[in-house]
């Protein structure tokens, strides 16, 4: 048996239907599960939740969902769509989301996960050959007793 927990990862592609968030939670789930990760799902899926319904109501195209693993106790989820325009609280240098109104009905989703994840990002892809460029916002959470980076930065400095 191996020491080591090797690095994983998944990627389900989804169409632009209302129903795809859903099943891409439940896949979510599984896949947490499958590999020993299962506490950190409520965490992950409100991550996942969030960075969905953005690429489901803000572009018209489909998205997918990324699900990886490079150490054990950690676990990055990050959705892919075709807009290549990066979100406020996403973009580089960018530490705060600005609050909606207080009476607004929507708004807070970025909110939500800056102040769950243990670290965020984004990579925007531009058009290469058979890519479909875009972008992947990204959100990591770790299981506790697992140092996350941005914990690690800050006994360095």
């Amino acid at each position: 048996m191996a020491t080591v927990n090797p690095s994983w990862g998944y990627t389900l592609h989804l169409p632009h239907d209302p129903r795809a968030p859903g099943i891409a939670r439940t896949t979510l789930r599984a896949a947490l599960a499958a590999h020993g990760l299962g506490e950190l799902t409520p965490t992950a899926e409100l991550l996942a939740a969030e960075l969905l319904a953005n690429a489901h109501l803000h572009t018209n195209g489909p998205y997918s969902l990324r699900i990886m693993s490079r150490e054990p106790g950690r676990v990055r989820v990050g959705v892919w769509d075709t807009d290549w325009r990066v979100p406020p609280g996403f973009r580089d240098g960018e530490q705060t989301v600005t609050a909606p109104p207080a009476d607004a009905e929507s708004g807070r989703g970025l909110q939500l996960v800056r102040a769950c994840a243990d670290a965020v990002g984004v990579s925007v892809l531009r058009e290469l050959g058979a890519s479909k460029g875009g972008k992947l916002l990204w959100a990591e959470c770790r299981r506790d007793g697992f140092e996350s980076a941005r914990d690690m930065a800050g006994r360095c400095y």
